[in-house]
């Protein structure tokens, strides 16, 4: 409304539009609850008013949807429905699934409010704001028709010059009632909307799509790295230890000679490939992880960490891949962090399972100081430890001692 082609836009139209199907709409809703009521009423004390009583109650859903269709004449935003699915198939699961809904007794609100108050208001404002200054605007037309015309059922007209003046009039009405019309129309949609479809409700289903895309994300990428571990683990690996023994043998079998020094590096050089590849598959996915669970995979990583690690793990059982797989590799970085850039002679890493929560806390006693966003790597877990809606705390005070502290929910132990 706001914008200088308001007016020559199909806005106004669009409002006009929507308050004359609400008179229709509601018209038809009133109807067609006081027969339902009145039939039910009759038959209230056989076995038919129940069923028309519980088509009273449910009434409010197809209105509900005709009024999400109708809202699209002047809301360009879609207005989603609140119902949930059934469980289960069949009548029965759909009516008992409706009734527990709060959406359908909010829907049913909606239809009564619509059928007693709200076209009635549609129907005064169309008429006062639209066909009003028609009326007036068509009063020359009148006055050559019938030879004078009685504006607004009030004012007599007999000459031209006043006819002329009420058209100018009518459309300097119709003009406003245009402005009044998106104001009525607009104020009319928002309060159906926050009957049948609030913005609040359809952001909230939102967010909770968006977790559970986040976690069936979290899922798919742990099983693509399961995957990518395995093919390297049982393809190129086999491939590359074949081929360091063949180099050992055919370094046994050669004469002493230059031939025999480049079998040599060559089956150093495969040896070392086959170390590192062997690394990146444990960096992967380790196996120790994926077979015995991520006590055992703490163990693994404390033993091969270049600084004394102390290991205090309490965990009843397994969790979900995707909790074991961030909870090891926010130990495996924190560990590495701390043999490169804390100076310790000594780490610890402790934790358990408390109150449907796995907390783990990295402890080292070197120079402090660690920060967020300066090369160490805590951003990163950070991220990672939130995607399973975990926190990440960080205490680390010059000269030390630094302690990481994570916490992320998981179910109980298996």
């Amino acid at each position: 409304m706001a914008r200088p082609g308001y007016l020559m836009s199909a806005w106004p139209w669009r409002s006009a539009a929507y308050l004359l199907t609400g008179v229709v709409t509601g018209v038809v809703v009133l109807v067609g609850i006081v027969a339902s009521v009145a039939v039910g009423g009759v038959f209230a004390l056989v076995l038919v008013g129940l069923p028309l009583l519980l088509c009273t109650a449910l009434a409010g859903i197809p209105v509900a949807a005709v009024e999400r269709y109708r809202l699209r004449l002047v809301d360009p935003e879609p207005a989603l429905g609140q119902h949930g699915t059934p469980g289960e198939p069949g009548l029965w699961a759909w009516l008992t699934t409706r009734m527990r809904e709060r959406a359908t007794w909010r829907e049913l609100g909606h239809a009564l409010l619509f059928a007693g108050v709200l076209w009635p208001v549609d129907a005064v404002a169309f008429t006062a704001l639209l066909l009003g200054p028609l009326s007036v605007v068509a009063t020359p037309l009148l006055m050559a028709v019938f030879g004078e015309a009685k504006v607004l059922k009030v004012w007599l007209v007999t000459t031209w010059p006043a006819a002329v003046g009420f058209a100018v009039l009518g459309l300097l009405l119709l003009a406003l009632g245009a402005y009044l019309l998106g104001v009525a129309a607009g104020a009319r949609a928002g309060l159906a909307r926050l009957l049948i479809a609030p913005r609040e409700a359809a952001l909230g289903a939102r967010v909770v799509e968006l977790a559970r895309s986040r976690v069936r994300l979290v899922d798919a990428f742990e099983a693509e790295r399961r995957r990518i571990e395995r093919d390297l683990h049982d393809g190129a690996q086999q491939r590359l230890v074949a081929l360091t023994m063949t180099l050992g043998l055919a370094r046994l079998d050669a004469p002493p000679g230059p031939l025999a020094e480049q079998l040599a590096k060559a089956h150093e050089e495969a040896g070392t490939a086959l170390a590192e590849l062997r690394e990146l598959i444990h960096g992967i996915h380790p196996k120790v992880l994926a077979d015995y669970g991520l006590e055992a995979a703490v163990a693994d990583a404390a033993d091969r960490s270049a600084v004394p690690v102390d290991v205090d793990l309490e965990l009843p059982g397994r969790f979900s891949q995707a909790v074991e797989a961030a909870a090891y590799f926010v130990v495996c970085e924190a560990l590495a962090n701390v043999g490169r850039h804390s100076g310790a002679s000594r780490a610890e890493v402790s934790g358990g399972h408390r109150d449907g929560r796995l907390v783990l806390r990295i402890r080292d006693d070197g120079r402090g100081g660690a920060r967020a966003g300066e090369g160490s790597g805590l951003t990163g877990l950070a991220d990672r430890v939130s995607v399973l809606d975990g926190r990440l705390s960080l205490s680390s005070p010059p000269g030390g001692p630094t302690l990481l502290r994570v916490e992320i929910p998981c179910g109980p132990a298996s």
